[in-house]
């Protein structure tokens, strides 16, 4: 099978020949019908975070794809079915935080394309239990950006407990905010767009915010403020500089909520403001499975719409350039080299779980 593979650092990805992963006790092996390309994709294969994954490794968290075939004691899904491999690929499943609701704290987690081969393959092997049913209303192509983008900013948006009539800033209207704004207004909220790019206010206003900030005319924060102030900030931009801007941003009682992971990631908070203001930050890491359920659910209603560009997997080092460079309005999502099928050899009967 095709793979793209970080074989160094900071080097481009090789898309190589690699064999066929057998499923394992537990697992189902997958064949990738479409692939998202996600930030973090790019600060893997960079080694950007103090917790690096280890070359050679295939990246890619926002893969959908059918079941091929399942390994032993897989009762949980079946061959045929579409499934997605998000970035919670695997936790413990005994810890306070799974047993409470919050498994994508466990210490033990595995994640999709980091510390487990991803979805930039034409197959890929996955925790059956993790692995997250895409419901038959839900096109592959828009489920693989909802799988990270989708889930991750609607999370963010869950735990900052949004409230009808609130308003909330969305700092970084591209893949994620595209879809940060749409859930939003989903809550309830009057929504506010910031970004520095023309074509994605724009994309913020097609999609239903009241308002929209250009942080490139001048300060952002100022700017907010001028059209009221910010119940909730959610920071998608990858640079400290703009979390700063967003707790700025904020009225009294505000909900800063960090998501993006920018290389250089640190940020200044004045105390003073923060106590005398009420103001609460908080932390927010991709959703559970039972997030990522909810987030098809809406899909299937008609309540969200994903605005992506289609590349073939084969120009991954120019797509993950362009999303640096700001180039891409939304989600690029890979394609992934036809299958020959009589090339797909699945094996003895154990591999179909029988």
């Amino acid at each position: 099978m095709q793979a793209a593979v970080v074989h160094a650092f900071g080097q481009p990805l090789i898309v190589d020949e690699r064999p066929l992963p057998d499923p394992g006790p537990g697992q189902v092996l997958v064949r990738i019908e479409a692939s998202g390309l996600c930030h973090t994709d790019i600060h893997a294969a960079h080694g950007d975070w103090p917790v690096r994954p280890t070359p050679p490794f295939v990246p890619g968290h926002e893969g959908v794809g059918i079941v091929e075939a399942v390994g032993p004691d897989v009762t949980e899904r079946r061959v045929g079915e579409r499934v997605a491999l998000p970035w919670l690929g695997h936790a413990c499943g005994a810890c306070r935080y799974c047993i409470d609701g919050r498994e994508t704290l466990c210490e033990q987690q595995q994640n999709t394309g980091y510390s487990i081969d991803g979805a930039f393959a034409q197959f890929a092997v996955a925790d059956a239990e993790y692995a997250v049913p895409v419901p038959a209303g839900v096109d592959p192509w828009d489920a693989a950006p909802l799988t990270c983008a989708g889930v991750t900013t609607y999370k963010a948006l869950k735990v900052a407990h949004v409230v009808p009539a609130e308003t909330v800033a969305v700092f970084g209207v591209g893949g994620l905010g595209h879809l940060a704004v749409q859930y939003a207004r989903v809550f309830g909220a009057d929504v506010i767009g910031v970004d520095v790019e023309p074509e994605k206010l724009r994309l913020a206003r097609d999609l239903g915010a009241d308002h929209t900030v250009d942080a490139s005319s001048g300060d952002a924060a100022a700017q907010v403020q001028e059209l009221g102030g910010a119940d909730v900030a959610v920071v998608l931009a990858a640079s400290a500089a703009v979390f700063e801007q967003a707790f700025a941003s904020l009225k009294r009682g505000g909900r800063l909520v960090c998501v993006a992971l920018p290389a250089d990631g640190t940020m200044s908070v004045p105390i003073f403001d923060t106590v005398l203001k009420g103001i609460s930050i908080i932390g927010s890491i991709v959703g559970t499975r039972q997030d990522l359920a909810e987030v098809f659910a809406l899909h299937a209603a008609g309540r969200t719409r994903v605005v992506s560009v289609r590349r073939p997997l084969a120009d991954v080092n120019d797509a993950m350039a362009d999303v640096l460079a700001g180039r891409v309005p939304a989600r690029i999502v890979f394609e992934l080299p036809a299958v020959e099928r009589e090339a797909v050899v699945l094996g003895p009967d154990e591999r179909v779980g029988r």
